[in-house]
């Protein structure tokens, strides 16, 4: 795919990961149509940098298909299709900082779990699916989080909640029947994240709240021995838009090696036969 001239739909360029992916694309020529809802301060930034110029930003809930398609309504009006989606939405409440499920202030916190990181996902794509299929090559990239895979167990069971874990296993199985769906015109891949900074990493709340021995099992646990970086991510979203052209179904793990970690390869035994 052509970034240059291309419209793309990218969720959370409010904050640090999406901004950084939709400043790379801005940057290549593409179109944006950014949608925010919370984080007001961080959304007036974003505003101002991208409201002036040849995007769309809108705030809309993406929880709530009526919203969603109100938004859909307004790029197929603007711009006529899309080209790409960046299906970045998610919450999860991070154990260090909100505790149990059971807290009277956790009421609500795992079904916004699964509305915002599983649900809203599926609601955009199913919406923005017409508009993708009438590019003649489009593409999706869904964020994920590795905590699909690991749950809250290990060092990073302080960050990662059991409600967030599920929705993000739930989305592996979407991403597979999006594929499917979009074939052979509008390629599917989901991008799965491990401790980025402002994601799970340094930046947030929760990597604040944890001591140093914490925050070094963390970091021991991944092969590479750090955390990612918002940009290390936009770079990686943008081959799967503008260069995997082969690829479609698959689920790429951006983790610095953290779900292979505190493993040993042992040495080699000499045998006896």
């Amino acid at each position: 795919m052509n970034v240059q001239g291309a419209t793309g739909l990218v969720l959370g360029a409010s904050r640090p990961v999406g901004l950084a992916v939709a400043r790379l694309l801005a940057g290549r020529g593409a179109q944006l149509v950014l949608p925010w809802y919370d984080w007001p301060e961080s959304a007036a930034a974003m505003e101002r940098e991208f409201g002036d110029r040849d995007h769309l930003c809108a705030q809309v809930d993406l929880r709530d298909p009526h919203q969603v398609a109100d938004l859909m309504a307004r790029v197929e009006q603007r711009f006529g299709r899309l080209d790409f989606l960046v299906n970045n939405i998610e919450r999860g409440g991070m154990p260090v900082v909100h505790g149990g499920y059971g807290r009277e202030v956790n009421r609500e916190q795992w079904q916004l779990e699964m509305d915002t990181t599983l649900h809203a996902k599926w609601l955009v794509f199913d919406q923005a699916l017409p508009l993708l299929k009438r590019s003649t090559s489009a593409a999706v990239v869904t964020l994920s989080s590795i905590a699909g895979i690991i749950g809250r167990s290990g060092p990073a069971g302080l960050l990662f909640n059991d409600g967030y874990a599920a929705a993000n296993r739930g989305v592996s199985s979407l991403t597979e029947t999006w594929a499917r769906l979009g074939a052979p015109t509008v390629r599917v891949n989901e991008l799965m994240l491990g401790l980025i900074d402002s994601r799970h990493g340094p930046g947030t709340r929760g990597w604040e709240l944890l001591d140093g021995a914490q925050r070094q099992a963390l970091v021991s646990h991944t092969l590479l021995g750090r955390t990612g970086t918002p940009d290390e991510v936009a770079r990686m979203v943008f081959f799967l838009l503008a260069e995997a052209d082969y690829l479609t179904g698959a689920v790429i793990r951006m983790d610095g090696g953290y779900v292979l970690g505190n493993e040993t390869v042992p040495d080699m035994p000499r045998g006896v036969v």
